[in-house]
């Protein structure tokens, strides 16, 4: 598949919908209006798929939540399928309401609907609040105030900006179990030029071993012994066989530093596959970890010189 040209920005955006969910509201908080449309897809899939065929130039998606762990309609979807990469990641505080149509009381509502991640990240609120009342799962917390708008359901779940477009009053105005629980998205293109370092960068990758003794041994130690620090690790199953698993993770720096491709280099090496998710700048308002004198670009640089020099004969 070919990427996108080397001039190109994101013009055409999609992001998972319907309207009014947070990624919605993340994508608006990444791009400035004029950097082109945007429009919302019904999944994750539909989103990545939208950005493969060159429908869209860029897809948000959630990646991760810091109550309920990663989004595996994402990971996996990055993971499979033709090379997307990561150029941008969007941290969102999620707030929860109660959404019910206008008029509606507490004691009248008998069924209730949102996302599985929203109602695992509001269960016990909601059981004070309707403790007969069983939810039920939709596709997104905005498709569940759709459902509340077109009186399919009576209360749903989801985001304030979801309840105002679908016309719908808070009846709760915050449902969360944990207060200030955010939700990381980001931001995917076909493969092409990276974004340049900023020094305070994420690298993404997923990594596949075989079943052999040690493996995730083998692959963290090529990090440990570049000084490189990870952010997220996880394991996924490749869906091949029990026992071969990926696995997902982030780490500090950027590929263009000499010792993040060193260590790309070696897992490529070592392990069965390992796919590039992207290198772009950090956004959770951390700071990279300081990197020893000797792991650094000069000590990379200096150490490659003498080994060049070595080889020449020259002593």
């Amino acid at each position: 598949m070919p990427g996108k040209p080397p001039s190109s920005s994101p013009t055409r955006y999609v992001y998972l919908g319907p309207e009014g969910t947070f990624a919605e509201a993340a994508l608006s908080r990444a791009i400035a209006t004029a950097e082109g449309p945007r429009a919302p897809r019904p999944s994750v899939a539909a989103a990545l798929a939208a950005v493969r065929s060159g429908d869209a130039d860029a897809a948000l998606v959630p990646f991760e939540n810091s109550v309920e762990g990663s989004v595996p309609a994402t990971m996996d979807g990055l993971a499979d399928g033709d090379p997307l990469v990561i150029t941008r990641e969007v941290f969102l505080e999620v707030a929860f309401v109660l959404a019910v149509r206008p008029g509606t009381e507490l004691a009248a509502v008998r069924s209730l609907a949102s996302h599985p991640h929203a109602l695992a990240q509001t269960g016990r609120r909601l059981a004070e609040l309707l403790p007969e009342v069983t939810p039920m799962p939709t596709t997104s917390t905005a498709a569940a105030a759709a459902a509340v708008a077109a009186g399919e359901v009576d209360a749903a779940v989801c985001a304030a900006i979801a309840a105002s477009r679908y016309g719908l009053e808070c009846l709760v105005d915050d449902v969360a179990d944990n207060a200030g629980a955010v939700t990381r998205f980001v931001v995917v293109e076909r493969p092409g030029p990276l974004p340049a370092p900023t020094g305070n960068d994420k690298t993404s990758l997923v990594a596949v071993v075989g079943d052999r003794t040690g493996a995730l041994l083998d692959l963290l130690r090529e990090f440990a012994v570049r000084h490189i620090n990870l952010t997220r690790i996880e394991s996924r199953p490749t869906r091949q066989r029990l026992g071969v698993y990926s696995f997902s993770l982030d780490c500090e720096g950027h590929v263009a530093e000499p010792r993040v491709g060193e260590a790309l280099s070696a897992l490529h090496r070592l392990s069965d596959d390992v796919r590039f998710l992207g290198s772009y700048p950090r956004a959770d308002g951390r700071e990279n970890r300081p990197v020893p004198g000797e792991a650094t670009d000069a000590a990379f640089t200096e150490a490659e010189g003498w080994l060049s020099r070595l080889r020449a004969g020259e002593l």
